[in-house]
């Protein structure tokens, strides 16, 4: 099992995600790329600890590629938007790939790099960043499987479960059974 760390707004929006694919085994919330050790979620909103919300996905590289991880995540995030997705602003939901081996690197960086010519993307400055992984701090538990546990709640139907209904249209070859 290899882990792949992305930052792309809301980790709320994200776990949903890539929970659904087929070869995920696990994706734990949670907080990286900052200077704090074992930040809260209300130390992480002020902005000043450098951390960014982010998922840890833990797959089989034998049944989803790392490659497609970052296909799905540049699907359903704004790479574009510097310090923002969306409603949520702030250096916490900022555009990260935290990297843990040159391979994820280079492959980081040869996606990125592809992106200016993708028509979705054409013409925008591309501000994802790639940063070394260093440490992942679990988020609070009540911050786990929240789209699930809460899919009534405004932020879920409004914000989540659309990304959520594209993100299943699109893959939908690639989802779990």
């Amino acid at each position: 099992m290899e882990h792949a760390t992305f930052g792309g707004g809301c980790f709320w929006c994200l776990e949903p995600v890539f929970q659904g694919l087929r070869g995920v085994s696990e994706v734990v919330v949670g907080y990286a790329g900052g200077h704090v050790p074992n930040p809260s979620y209300e130390d992480v909103c002020t902005g000043r600890t450098g951390h960014a919300e982010v998922v840890d996905v833990v797959f089989d590289p034998s049944e989803i590629h790392y490659e497609d991880l970052l296909e799905v995540f540049f699907a359903i995030h704004d790479p574009t938007t510097l310090n923002r997705q969306g409603a949520d602003i702030g250096q916490q939901y900022r555009s990260v790939i935290f990297v843990r081996t040159k391979e994820q690197e280079e492959a980081a960086r040869t996606f990125v790099g592809r992106l200016p010519h993708d028509p979705a993307w054409q013409g925008k400055a591309i501000v994802t960043a790639i940063e070394p992984f260093q440490a992942f701090y679990p988020a609070e538990q009540y911050h786990s499987d929240y789209f699930h546990r809460n899919p009534q709640q405004g932020y879920c139907r409004v914000v989540i479960a659309p990304k959520l209904q594209k993100f299943q249209k699109r893959f939908s070859g690639r989802l779990g059974v």
